[in-house]
C-alpha cells in the first residue's frame, strides 16, 4: 500500500480504476452502502473498491467482492456469478484526503450480482455506516443516492 502522501500524488495526476458491484436482490431491489469516505461521502452508493497495482481484474473481483459484502463463499461455490455490466466514468471534486484542491477520477468496471430474494445484508465495514436494501425506483428518486448510482438504474434492464 502507499504512504497517504504518495497517495494523494497518484489521485491528482491518474485516474483510478475501480469494479462497482451492484448487487440485485429479487425483482427490484438493490443494495446500496451509506458512504463513510470521500468522494461521495454521506451518499448511498453501490459497494466497490479499487483495483490495486499489479492485480489482476479477477482477483481484484474477488477481493472486493469477499471484503465488502463477505459474498466469496457463494461465488467459489457456483451460487452466484459476476456479470459484467459495463465501463463507466466518476469525476468529483474531491479526493479520499478531503476537500483540498485534488479531484477524483474513476474509471469503473461495474459488476452486475443476482442474489435471491431471502439474501441477507452485508454488515457495515469501514467504508459504509450501513447497509440497505432499496426499491430501484425508491433509489432513482431519492435525493440521498448518488447520481453516479442511479446511473447504473436508469438502464431499462432494471426498471
Amino acid at each position: 500500500m502507499l504512504d497517504t502522501q504518495t497517495f494523494k500524488n497518484v489521485v491528482a495526476v491518474t485516474p483510478l480504476v475501480s469494479i462497482d458491484l451492484i448487487v440485485k436482490r429479487g425483482d427490484h431491489e438493490v443494495l446500496l452502502g451509506l458512504r463513510n469516505n470521500r468522494p461521495a461521502q454521506g451518499f448511498w452508493f453501490v459497494p466497490g473498491g479499487r483495483i490495486l497495482k499489479n492485480e489482476p481484474i479477477q482477483t481484484a473481483l474477488s477481493r472486493i467482492i469477499t471484503s465488502e459484502l463477505d459474498l466469496a463463499t457463494h461465488i467459489l461455490c457456483g451460487g452466484l456469478k459476476p456479470t459484467f455490466y459495463g465501463t463507466y466514468e466518476h469525476f468529483y471534486q474531491d479526493c479520499f484526503a478531503g476537500d483540498i484542491g485534488i479531484s477524483t477520477h474513476y474509471v469503473v468496471m461495474a459488476y452486475r450480482i443476482d442474489v435471491p430474494s431471502n439474501f441477507a445484508l452485508p454488515t457495515a465495514d469501514g467504508q459504509h455506516v450501513e447497509f440497505k436494501w432499496w426499491p430501484i425506483q425508491d433509489a432513482l428518486s431519492s435525493g440521498t443516492v448518488h447520481q453516479y448510482t442511479k446511473n447504473y438504474f436508469i438502464n431499462l434492464e432494471y426498471r
